[in-house]
């Protein structure tokens, strides 16, 4: 099977077309002759049986198979070289000496089913057959059959009782199987050279078809090799080559937004571990310094010394905080969760007790009632966690962060609200790009990616989330997710 399969895929799309065509034509053909063929032999068997039946109907008037002869006219069917005015006696001898079967021949059989008398040609019938000595025995019926000599069909023998016996009469069937022979020859031809005109049609119509596809691709390839992203392939028309046109045009275009903001990312994620990195390294070579000069005499203060290693803390928490977020950045564009059905109040919940172990100094209060969807379960929980960082980050020690989850115009709507200074009205619009970070939150620990991926996952869930004041001061973050999403 897979060597049939790379065979296949040897030959070019003209070439399967072509090679389609034909055989469709073919077996079209195939179908037609068959039927045409055995039409006209059921036609012409069908015409032979009938003047037969008539044929017989006059034999049994007659007395001997000569008078029969006579009856049926058998010298009009001889060659034009035999004289229709010649005696039967006569005919039979020309007959016998050209050594053909006559078309005609008539054979009496006696009451016990022998024959007794018959006309030229008669040994071509052969020995009667069981059948038809049935019918001479018993006087009434007919019996229709075939007489062969060697494998070939002579003739068609219709035997028909009559008084004292039964009369057989045979018409010659060589002239129906040349015909027919003849026909079958012909449709054969027809046949393949309808196959062959359907390949070289095909072939033409292949390649006139696959005209705009060659130059699809042609451009494709010339987008691979450049990598010029931000080039268009020409659309014309309304077919469907102009529709995968358009499609991966459309491709492109998400294929460069993503390049840029990878390359983006990529900037932003330097500036924003360089400074860290930085303070990093002048504290450690501080400390460094400072272990080399113990021999001299020269020591660094024991409070100096401490804030040094405090930063360094600080500082390494600051990377690692960092470098966690980006990771799940990166891990929501390159490798998402799946969706499934879930209640948004449970995850609430679940990052409501995560977030108060984590900031002990900070109350908060949750109303959330059953909001079921589908979704990203770790994503949404991100999307919370994170929410409720960034208000108990702003809010003051003992303040009280405030969570909502409730179900408004048939979508579950999440507001979380903080006690802090609140977001600058010219910040707002702003706080859910990377690494953003308003002037009053620079001198804040954090990375500038919390909201930014929230952002993300709620637009993964084609929702919307919006920053503004909260009602007694502070900022209140809004998420609103449809609750039916399915990816």
């Amino acid at each position: 099977m897979r060597l049939r399969g790379l065979g296949r895929r040897k030959l070019t799309l003209r070439a399967r077309v072509a090679v389609l065509s034909a055989l469709g034509v073919a077996l079209a053909v195939v179908v037609v002759s068959l039927a045409g063929w055995w039409l006209m032999h059921g036609r012409m068997y069908e015409d032979l049986d009938l003047r037969l039946s008539a044929d017989a109907a006059q034999a049994v008037q007659a007395t001997t198979p000569e008078e029969a002869a006579r009856s049926l006219h058998v010298a009009d069917e001889l060659p034009d070289t035999w004289s229709d005015d010649d005696p039967p006696t006569e005919i039979q001898q020309l007959i016998r000496l050209a050594g053909l079967p006559p078309p005609v021949v008539v054979r009496f059989l006696d009451s016990r089913g022998h024959a007794v008398s018959a006309g030229a040609g008669a040994e071509w019938l052969g020995t009667v057959t069981s059948p038809a000595a049935r019918v001479a025995r018993s006087g009434t019926g007919q019996d229709l059959a075939d007489a062969e000599a060697g494998d070939e069909t002579v003739y068609r023998v219709l035997t028909t009782a009559r008084p004292g016996g039964a009369v057989q009469v045979a018409a010659r069937v060589t002239g129906i199987e040349g015909t027919l022979d003849d026909l079958r020859v012909l449709l054969t031809w027809i046949g393949l050279a309808g196959a062959a005109l359907a390949g070289l049609v095909g072939w033409g119509v292949a390649r006139a078809g696959l005209r705009p596809v060659d130059r699809l691709t042609g451009a494709v390839e010339t987008v691979a090799e450049t990598h010029d992203l931000d080039s268009s392939i020409p659309v014309a028309g309304h077919d469907e080559i102009a529709r995968l046109a358009t499609a991966v045009n459309h491709l492109l275009t998400a294929l460069a937004a993503s390049k840029a903001a990878q390359q983006q990312l990529v900037e932003d994620a330097a500036h924003e571990l360089r400074t860290p990195l930085t303070s990093l390294r002048t504290n450690v070579e501080l400390l460094t310094y400072a272990e080399q000069q113990l021999g001299s005499g020269r020591t660094l203060a024991p409070d100096d010394r401490a804030r040094l290693l405090r930063d360094l803390g600080v500082q390494a928490e600051e990377l690692t905080t960092l470098t966690t977020e980006l990771v799940e950045l990166a891990a929501e564009n390159t490798d998402p969760e799946p969706f499934g059905p879930l209640d948004l109040a449970d995850v609430v919940h679940s990052a409501v007790i995560r977030a108060r172990a984590r900031w002990p100094q900070v109350v908060f209060t949750v109303s959330a009632t059953p909001a079921s969807l589908t979704g990203q379960a770790g994503g949404l929980s991100r999307v919370v966690l994170n929410l409720l960082d960034n208000a108990a980050k702003w809010s003051p020690p003992g303040g009280t962060v405030r969570v909502r989850l409730s179900t408004t115009d048939g979508q579950a709507e999440l507001t979380v609200t903080d006690e802090g200074p609140g977001i600058d009205e010219e910040d707002r619009p702003k706080v859910f790009e990377r690494f953003y970070r308003a002037t009053g939150a620079r001198s804040m620990p954090g990375s500038g990616l919390g909201l930014a991926i929230v952002a993300q996952i709620v637009g993964t869930h084609a929702g919307s989330v919006v920053a503004g004041p909260a009602p007694d001061g502070g900022a209140e973050l809004r998420v609103r997710l449809p609750p039916d999403r399915v990816s």
